[in-house]
């Protein structure tokens, strides 16, 4: 039994350092290969025509925001059409259909489609959207973002080299300032961007759609198959078919859209969890396929990691709630120091790698740490953290079991403010009662903790102290995000 743990427990470690040493790739690739951004000549043609398109799904606290910011859009009207796609079963559907009506009043060329079924969710209501659609270009902003006017007259232009297939901005974020939670949130997403973005496009290898502020061309979206709704992650699905066909994907960091960040944990988790299941349920359909294509083997790899990197968090949660705790009480009794020069290198580059990997897309964006170094001990508690809920995602996806589309609650003018509140029906994420069990986990490792300090095992107290914050906090922050007062919060027009 002794050798069964303490084998386990090196597995599984050794392996979550593959994952960690691809961070540490992706970080060295993309240091090596930035540059600056491509200046593209006008060639004096007409633009093309660019529809955008604004799905929406219960969203009133964003609707009226959203689509002002769309029609605020500096592009040639006459060459741009936009496209309402609401799939609401609340007040957002009347709010959405006078914002349409109002603005077609006043010339522009704007339309309200809405659907009775939420067939193929997103996918399928962009899906509809594209039978209607006249532009050559196809822009898509989900309801959480706020388009700058001169998004479309910044990328439109990459689009005059016809192998590109899509173009992706990079993320800002309204209410990065909220709190350490929307803190964390934004150098996780800061880190996708640039590291990972970054790194793949300039070393030419797949990358993908991040489903808003980007744009397609309506020839790619066609010639890969359409949105398809068998996954939770339809913007990843499309972006691999997309690039299987061979169209060539381009992403600019210097041309940003900013966003919304969930302020309560309990939608940054349902969130994380859509995420995860998706990149998961897109790797088992297409990896296969990947890898009969005639992509460079490097892509290939580079692909498999990307669409695999999920696994990591159901790697990291076997290991910490099977083999890490007996592993400790092993080693123990039979010496410590022998395994201790295995476990503390594998343990800590596993740990540093993620830190280099943060840290460097922080350095690259604001060119300091400072002011952000604080935030990186909560960035590993939270990663921690999400184990069990992206963990249990990754299962899910695995067993073929299937759910729905949970959108992530958007609280606008609210969110910006920090408002500590959950509100009724659709827009409250509800518990499942996994909650408990990181509760449970976060009090195991309180007590080992314990027994290490009483023990003198000094060595292995922060290990511990990592995952006991990290399932704690994350356990307790969810409960207590449902514990708030109720409120139904005004409209954006009330406030």
């Amino acid at each position: 039994m002794a050798s069964f743990f303490l084998i386990g427990h090196f597995t599984l470690l050794l392996l979550l350092c593959v994952y960690g040493c691809h961070r540490i790739y992706l970080t060295r690739v993309y240091l090596r290969t930035r540059r600056a951004p491509p200046v593209v000549d006008d060639d004096g043609g007409p633009p093309p025509r660019v529809t955008v398109q604004l799905p929406l799904y219960n969203e009133k606290y964003v609707v009226e925001r959203l689509v002002a910011a769309a029609v605020a859009l500096r592009y040639p009207p006459d060459r741009l059409q936009i496209q309402v796609l609401d799939d609401s079963t609340d007040e957002t559907r009347d709010l959405a259909a006078a914002l349409v009506a109002a603005h077609r009043r006043q010339g522009v060329d704007i339309e309200y489609l809405h659907r009775s079924e939420r067939r193929g969710f997103k996918a399928g209501a962009l899906a509809r959207g594209l039978a209607r659609a006249r532009g050559e270009l196809v822009a898509v902003f989900d309801a959480d973002f706020v388009p700058p006017p001169d998004l479309l007259l910044a990328v439109v232009p990459a689009f005059r080299d016809p192998r590109i297939g899509m173009v992706q901005a990079r993320w800002t974020h309204l209410n990065r300032e909220v709190s350490t939670v929307t803190q964390v949130q934004a150098m996780m997403l800061d880190a996708h961007f640039v590291i990972e973005h970054g790194a793949r496009c300039n070393a030419g290898l797949c990358f993908n759609f991040n489903g808003t502020a980007g744009l397609w061309r309506t020839a790619a979206i066609r010639d890969a198959g359409g949105w398809q709704s068998d996954t939770l992650t339809e913007d990843l699905d499309l972006s691999y078919r997309a690039q299987l066909r061979g169209w060539r994907f381009l992403f600019l960091p210097e041309v940003t859209c900013a966003g919304e960040l969930p302020v309560e944990i309990t939608a940054f988790k349902s969130q994380q969890h859509r995420w995860a299941k998706g990149a998961t349920q897109v790797m088992l359909k297409l990896l296969p396929r990947i890898w009969r294509s005639a992509l460079p083997r490097r892509a290939k790899v580079e692909a498999t990691f990307h669409l695999s990197s999920n696994v990591a968090y159901l790697l990291m949660v076997l290991d910490s709630l099977f083999f890490l705790l007996p592993s400790v009480v092993i080693r123990y009794r039979l010496g410590w120091w022998p395994t201790f020069w295995i476990d503390a290198p594998l343990f800590l580059f596993a740990t540093v790698s993620h830190l280099y990997f943060f840290a460097t897309a922080q350095q690259a964006l604001y060119g300091t740490l400072r002011g952000r170094r604080r935030y990186l001990p909560g960035l590993l508690s939270l990663g921690v953290g999400l184990g069990l809920n992206n963990a249990r995602a990754v299962a899910e996806a695995l067993l073929g079991r299937a759910s729905e589309f949970v959108r992530t609650p958007k609280l606008g003018p609210h969110a910006l403010r920090g408002a500590r509140a959950v509100v009724r029906g659709a827009y409250r994420v509800e518990l499942h009662g996994w909650e408990f069990v990181e509760i449970a986990a976060g009090a195991a490792y309180a007590v080992f903790t314990a027994w290490a300090i009483h023990r003198g095992l000094w060595l292995a107290v922060p290990f511990l102290v990592l995952f006991l914050n990290g399932f704690l906090a994350t356990g307790v922050c969810s409960l207590w995000a449902v514990s708030y007062t109720h409120l139904t919060l005004p409209t954006n027009r009330e406030v």
